[in-house]
């Protein structure tokens, strides 16, 4: 069984629930589980890479002001 067969099935058993413990009880999992997964540990390789790359060049003072950035690109904007 695929995934997405998986996934439909669920979504149809809670659309015909009725009792709201269960929908509660659901809930909660839902919320949990969402907490768990932080967004960083969701990034790609090259994101991680990129972000890296970032945070050396701003140590090293490699940074664009503002208004520089502004003046630069504001033909585009």
């Amino acid at each position: 069984m695929s995934i997405q067969t998986e996934k439909l099935g669920l979504i149809e058993w809670i659309l015909r629930i009725n009792d709201t413990s269960i929908l509660e009880q659901l809930s909660e999992f839902k919320y949990q589980y969402s907490k768990s997964k932080d967004w960083w540990d969701l990034l790609k390789k090259e994101e991680l890479e990129s972000i890296n790359r970032g945070l050396k060049d701003f140590e090293e003072g490699k940074t664009h002001s503002h208004e520089s950035v502004r003046e630069f690109y504001g033909k585009y904007l």
